[in-house]
């Protein structure tokens, strides 16, 4: 497994690397630390060029920084450090493109040459664009040997389907538990008595679509070895995964970039992206990569 950790030495970022101690990933995973030296114009020329020069030494020694932390974390983990130069989000992702990372780790917010930036705008764009699974790392003080809890966001969809499959891969601690959560809706409201019939008879064809995948994927969850419940509200999706997650101190939530529901509801820009911008915890967006 490739993994692009993104590291800007903030607390963010730290808290990003404590957080893979609990992602379930495998003790040989090869792992590039990358510090984006942020840099919108032509290289400097004179005196200016030294400090240029010297601002690449100093994000170099960040990103060996970051290596080095992780490294003490896993001894079978292959690290390896990386600087890149120019605008952050678009080297995160050409850069797991060229190594074809299988997941990017980023912050929920971290820090530019230009000072702070917050949700919306480098995470949320790697997040968006990548062509790999994204994780949003957010740590979390816990208690040693305590129990991983995860959830996964299944509604029916392919990217539901990758966001389980991620999740049974994994190598999780024993006691480990998943609960499995589905936003479903109820009959909406129709001004056209002929439209009741076919609506009712979609909805029912639907919800056990639903249900089959959901049996499904306790099965394979239970056979990773997880213990698994499920979870099914009438509520929207969005404020149904973060109140899942927060209420039950959920370690991560799962979901898939694109799913599908109510008029495409789980599509990645509505969803996804805003259960990683509002979770208290990590997220992991699953992508299958082609």
């Amino acid at each position: 497994m490739k993994i692009l950790v993104a590291y800007d030495g903030s607390e963010c970022a730290d808290a990003a690397l404590d957080d893979l101690r609990r992602a379930g990933l495998p003790a040989n995973a090869q792992i590039k630390v990358l510090s984006v030296l942020e840099n919108w114009l032509p290289p400097p020329s004179g005196l200016e060029l030294v400090e240029h020069i010297g601002r690449d030494e100093e994000f170099l020694a960040l990103s060996r920084r970051g290596g080095l932390r992780l490294g003490s974390m896993e001894p079978g983990w292959d690290v390896k450090s990386e600087l890149g130069a120019g605008s952050p989000a678009t080297v995160i992702i050409e850069k797991a493109d060229e190594w074809g990372a299988d997941l990017i780790v980023v912050g929920s917010h971290g820090r530019t040459a230009l000072g702070q930036f917050f949700f919306g705008s480098v995470s949320q764009r790697v997040l968006h664009e990548a062509h790999c699974s994204v994780r949003v790392a957010r740590g979390r003080v816990e208690e040693p040997d305590t129990p991983v809890r995860l959830i996964v966001g299944v509604d029916g969809s392919k990217g539901a389907e990758a966001a389980v499959a991620t999740v049974a891969a994994r190598k999780w601690p024993a006691g480990s538990e998943v609960r499995i959560v589905n936003a479903t809706w109820a009959m909406p409201q129709l001004t056209s008595q002929h439209m009741v019939g076919p609506i009712t008879q979609w909805i029912t064809e639907e919800k056990a679509r639903v249900q089959k995948m959901i049996d499904e994927a306790v099965s394979r969850l239970n056979a990773a070895g997880l213990k698994t419940a499920v979870v099914v509200k009438e509520e929207d999706p969005k404020r149904l995964l973060v109140a899942e997650a927060e209420s039950w101190g959920a370690d991560c939530i799962f979901a898939g970039a694109k799913g599908m529901g109510r008029l495409e509801r789980f599509l990645i820009g509505s969803v996804s992206s805003a259960v990683a911008a509002r979770a208290h915890c990590s997220v992991e967006v699953a992508r299958e990569r082609k």
